[in-house]
């Protein structure tokens, strides 16, 4: 059993409850999420995050085939990280933790993913091929979006 790690670090020139604030609410993910895949979260949520929390949503992360993803909120520690793990959807593990500390001049927000593709050997075939090359996409995604939003440091 392969599990693949992902590292992402960025630094935006904003205060650690701001990144904070649009960090933990999820109707944000579809801002940093590019447009092709199609996000749509199913149920909304007005409550702030918490642990326990399940967010659903649909996604459409490659070959335009529609995935269903469910996501549950394990734990938090308000304005310093919260990590999520997938119930439902694509892959066979994922564990993603966001932390943000407070540097010079604003915050560095840092996301760990642990994960594991599906489908076992084939899957680890064309995880070089698809599956990393699309995280990293979409990460890359991220850090621009959030550039746009708040500046860069």
């Amino acid at each position: 059993m392969k599990i693949y790690t992902l590292n992402a670090t960025q630094c935006l020139p904003i205060s650690k409850i701001q990144a904070w604030e649009f960090l933990s609410d999820p109707k944000n993910l579809k801002v940093i999420t590019p447009d092709y895949m199609g996000f749509h979260i199913l149920e909304s949520t007005s409550r702030s995050m918490y642990a326990g929390q399940i967010l659903q949503y649909i996604v459409t992360p490659v070959f335009g085939i529609k995935t269903k993803w469910v996501t549950e909120i394990t734990h938090v520690k308000d304005n310093e990280y919260f990590v999520d793990e997938q119930r439902f959807g694509p892959y066979a593990l994922w564990h993603h933790k966001h932390f943000i500390k407070e540097i010079d001049g604003g915050v560095e927000m840092e996301d760990i993913i642990h994960y594991k593709v599906p489908l076992g050997l084939l899957g680890r075939l064309v995880h070089p091929f698809i599956v990393k090359p699309k995280l990293e996409e979409i990460f890359n995604y991220r850090k621009q979006k959030l550039e746009e939003l708040f500046g860069k440091l």
